[in-house]
């Protein structure tokens, strides 16, 4: 197995646990421009003599920078389109436009729903060659013992409710608005401690070529404007000022403080402790904005966390499938973004903290379903057939 990926300058090793990796130098997308090394990483794909090449996401190069030359690649051609996030956005209007005959040229789709903007665009314009995989979580990391101590290791007590939501602080997660809901909870007298964990979103480029690269696309996409509020953005940001929804997130911060019994942490866990952190909490809740089939819902279930999300990507189906979740009703604004309203999702996780035989069914159901159905290696195994069935179909036309 080869990964064609971005070059990076920090990547000490070509190989990774016997998988090969060839860099490129390339950024961008269709919608605002493809930059680097394009034309040596369509040659690579075309003359690889692999027996299947899959791509992973659209909206990205190493998918886009292959549209001129998909018809001269000799593999079989598997795509996973991963959720279409800009499908609603005026930028992407001639991208979409464009995408279903380029779809058309795909021996295999592969949607991680069954009921998404990815799959039912698919089906819309006529695509019925394709499969639904689910999403998952690891065995090795969630397979581990529960450690009884990590929540004193937290500094959290025995008898504390634990929130906990993850992903980036980007402001699309739904940070901002588990904190509002968690500031309107009343636990009546039970202490209480809401985990926001997330890395830096703040972009980190490793050369000037990389920059100047970055900006060009984004002037094309966004138009000079918007990419001028974002350079600001960074900059305030590096002189410690918060901006925008980061610092709305500072002020409802600073409320929770002054509550009795309440406290928030803020963190970026290294990867083994965060798995912990799945285990010790009570409730994971997830509001995030924008989502194909979200991770972390299944890993919420691999830990035998209960979880309250609202229905952003295909989560109601993850709540279906685990059964570990409930999902709390939200709106989705013109763009496709989910919009829940605090005050409404303060009222599920008041309902879910004082639950406590519902939160242990739930997490007992989630870890039986995920062990049954959602490990990595027995959604490998489906890709592998995937593979295989293509590769003989190919034989007997051949």
């Amino acid at each position: 197995m080869t990964v064609a990926t971005r070059r990076l300058l920090s990547r000490q090793s070509l190989e990774l646990n016997g998988v090969h990796i060839k860099e490129f130098s390339v950024f961008g997308n269709q919608a605002g421009g493809i930059k680097g090394e394009i034309g040596s990483y369509q040659k690579y794909v075309q003359n690889g003599k692999f027996d299947v090449v899959m791509i992973k996401a659209a909206q990205q190069w190493t998918f886009d920078a292959l549209w001129p030359v998909l018809e001269k690649i000799p593999s079989i051609k598997v795509f996973i389109p991963c959720g279409f996030s800009g499908l609603l956005e005026s930028s992407y209007s001639e991208y979409f436009q464009r995408l279903p005959d380029i779809l058309k040229k795909f021996d295999h789709l592969i949607f991680y729903a069954s009921d998404y903007r990815d799959i039912n665009f698919a089906k819309e314009h006529g695509i019925h060659n394709y499969s639904i995989i689910p999403n998952g979580a690891s065995e090795v990391e969630f397979g581990i013992p529960k450690d009884e101590h990590f929540r004193s290791k937290l500094g959290i007590g025995k008898d504390e409710i634990i929130f906990l939501t993850v992903g980036s602080f980007s402001g699309l997660k739904g940070h901002l608005e588990v904190a509002k809901a968690f500031l309107l909870v009343e636990f009546k007298g039970r202490p209480a401690t809401l985990i926001l964990n997330g890395n830096n979103p703040v972009h980190r480029f490793e050369s000037i070529h990389q920059v100047l690269n970055s900006l060009f696309i984004d002037v094309r996409l966004h138009g000079l404007k918007y990419t001028t509020k974002s350079i600001l953005k960074i900059l305030l940001k590096s002189i410690g000022l918060k901006v925008g929804k980061e610092d709305q997130l500072q002020k409802i911060l600073d409320a929770i403080e002054k509550q009795p019994q309440k406290r928030v942490m803020i963190s970026d866990l290294p990867r083994n402790e965060l798995v912990q952190t799945f285990m010790a909490a009570d409730l994971f809740v997830f509001a995030s904005n924008i989502e194909c089939s979200p991770l972390v819902l299944f890993e919420s279930a691999a830990a035998g966390t209960p979880f309250l999300t609202v229905p952003v990507g295909n989560a109601e189906e993850i709540a279906r499938w685990t059964e570990a979740g409930v999902v709390c009703p939200a709106k989705q604004d013109s763009k496709g973004y989910t919009r829940v309203n605090p005050v409404e999702l303060a009222r599920f996780m008041s309902q879910l903290a004082g639950d406590d035989d519902l939160r242990k069914k739930l997490g007992d159901a989630g870890r039986k379903n995920w062990q049954e159905k959602f490990t990595w290696e027995k959604i490998s195994r489906e890709y592998e057939a995937i593979f295989q069935e293509l590769l003989v179909r190919r034989s007997a036309h051949t």
